[in-house]
C-alpha cells in the first residue's frame, strides 16, 4: 500500500513538471514573437487611441438672478457644439463642453475655473457672462496658461487684462460713452445714477461719468446691493436732486426690475436710461412697456440680414421652442464656440497657443458680424444708441 501511494505521488510530480515545462515553452514562444524581426499587430486594447473628445470648459451664472442670461448662454453654446459635432467635430474629434455654475460671483467663478483646470484638465474656457466672473477668473487662467474667451463680460477693466484673456463682446466703455453723448446732445446736464454694486454696472458708470463730466455734466449716485429689495430711501434722495434723467445701471434684469417697480410706486416719472442687461430682456420690456416708453439704452447691435444670425435665431427656436433672448449677447455666445473651434483646428488644444492665436483673429465671419480681436484682447467695434418704443428696443435715429 505504501509503494502504491509513493508511485501515485511520483506520477503527480512528473505531471506537474510537464505542465510547467509546457507553459514555460509557450511563454517563451510568445516572447520570441514579440522580440523577433517581424512584430505582430498590437491587440485591440493596445491600439493607439484616436478621436478622443476635445473638452473645453465654461463658467456661467446658472443659478440666481444671473441665470436669466447664463442659462440661454449655456443653451446657445451647447447648440453650437452639437452643430459642430454633426459636421465632423474638431479635426475628427467630438467637442464636449463642461459647464460650471459661477453664479455671477467672483468667488464662485474662481472656484469653477480652478476645478475645470485642475480636475477636467481643460486648455480653454469660454463664457463668463458677468464681468465679476471674468475679473476673478482670468488671473487663474493666466497662471495656468489657459486660453479664456468671454462672450458677454464687458467691463472696461478687462481691457488689456491678460495675454490669455480675450472677448468677442465689446467693452462697456463704448456703452457708457455713447449714452453720455446722447444725454449731452439732449441738453441734459444733471444725471442721477442707481448703480448695482457689481463690476459690470460700475464699468458703465465710470465710462459714462468720464464722458458726461467732460461735457460739463454732473452726476449724483446711489448704490445698491444685488440682494436689495427696498430702494425707496435711495430713490427719494435722487428725486430731491431733480435730475434731468435717471440711469438704472443693473447687473441683471431681475434687480433692475425691482428698482422699476419701486420707482413706479413712488410715482416718480423721469427720463430713464438703462443698461443693456435690462434692455436685452424682451419680456421685461413688454411687462413695463408704458413705464419704459422713451427710455434710452445702448446695445451691441445685431444685423438681421446676416444669414448666420438668422440661422442662430431659427435653430434656437426649433431646438428650445422659444425665441432667443438677449440677442446682442446671443450672437457672440454662438460665435464664441465656433471661434474657439477654429483656434483648436489651427493650433491644437493648447492654451498658450490658443491665446497667441486669438490676437491674429481679423475679420472673422460670424453671426455677430466681422470679428477682430485687438492686441488688448478686446473686440474691435462697439455699441449703438437705442430707444424703447411700444415695449420694443429700436435704433435711436
Amino acid at each position: 500500500m505504501e509503494k502504491q501511494k509513493g508511485l501515485w505521488i511520483g506520477v503527480a510530480v512528473v505531471a506537474v513538471l510537464l505542465i510547467a515545462f509546457a507553459l514555460s515553452r509557450q511563454g517563451g514562444q510568445q516572447q520570441e514573437k514579440q522580440v523577433g524581426t517581424e512584430p505582430t499587430q498590437p491587440s485591440q486594447q493596445e491600439q493607439p487611441k484616436s478621436g478622443n473628445p476635445i473638452i473645453i470648459g465654461s463658467i456661467l451664472p446658472l443659478t440666481g438672478d444671473g441665470a436669466a442670461y447664463g442659462e440661454p448662454d449655456r443653451e446657445i453654446m451647447q447648440m453650437a457644439a452639437d452643430e459642430i459635432n454633426a459636421s465632423g467635430g474638431v479635426n475628427g474629434s467630438k467637442l464636449e463642453i463642461i459647464f460650471e455654475d459661477s453664479k455671477c460671483s467672483g468667488k464662485d467663478a474662481a472656484n469653477a475655473i480652478q476645478k475645470l483646470i485642475s480636475i477636467d484638465k481643460v486648455q480653454a474656457v469660454v463664457g463668463a457672462a458677468c464681468s465679476s466672473e471674468a475679473l476673478a477668473a482670468f488671473p487663474i487662467a493666466e497662471k495656468n496658461k489657459i486660453a479664456f474667451l468671454s462672450n458677454a463680460a464687458s467691463s472696461p477693466d478687462l481691457t488689456n487684462a491678460s495675454p490669455y484673456f480675450f472677448r468677442d463682446y465689446p467693452s462697456d466703455a463704448s456703452q457708457g460713452k455713447i449714452l453720455a453723448q446722447v444725454a449731452l446732445e439732449k441738453g441734459w446736464k444733471n444725471m442721477a445714477f442707481m448703480q448695482e454694486k457689481k463690476d459690470y454696472p460700475l464699468g458703465i458708470y465710470k465710462a459714462f461719468g468720464v464722458e458726461f463730466e467732460k461735457g460739463g455734466g454732473s452726476i449724483i449716485k446711489e448704490e445698491f446691493a444685488s440682494d436689495a429689495v427696498d430702494f425707496r430711501t435711495q430713490l427719494k434722495k435722487l428725486q430731491v436732486a431733480k435730475p434731468d434723467a435717471l440711469f438704472i445701471s443693473a447687473q441683471t434684469p431681475a434687480s433692475g426690475e425691482r428698482v422699476l417697480k419701486q420707482l413706479k410706486e413712488l410715482g416718480w416719472t423721469v427720463q430713464l436710461f438703462i443698461s443693456d442687461a435690462m434692455s436685452g430682456d424682451t419680456e421685461l420690456m413688454k411687462r413695463h412697456a408704458a413705464q419704459l416708453e422713451g427710455t434710452l439704452a445702448a446695445e451691441f447691435g445685431v444685423d438681421e440680414q446676416n444669414p448666420k444670425f438668422q440661422h442662430l435665431l431659427d435653430a434656437y427656436k426649433t431646438q428650445y421652442k422659444k425665441d432667443a433672448p438677449f440677442q446682442s449677447y446671443a450672437q457672440t455666445e454662438y460665435d464664441s464656440v465656433y471661434l474657439i473651434v477654429d483656434g483648436l483646428k489651427a493650433v491644437g488644444n493648447n492654451g498658450e497657443k490658443l491665446a497667441a492665436w486669438s490676437r491674429t483673429v481679423k475679420d472673422w465671419d460670424g453671426a455677430s458680424g466681422k470679428v477682430t480681436i485687438e492686441a488688448t484682447g478686446d473686440r474691435a467695434g462697439g455699441h449703438v444708441a437705442k430707444i424703447v418704443k411700444n415695449g420694443k428696443v429700436e435704433l435711436l435715429k
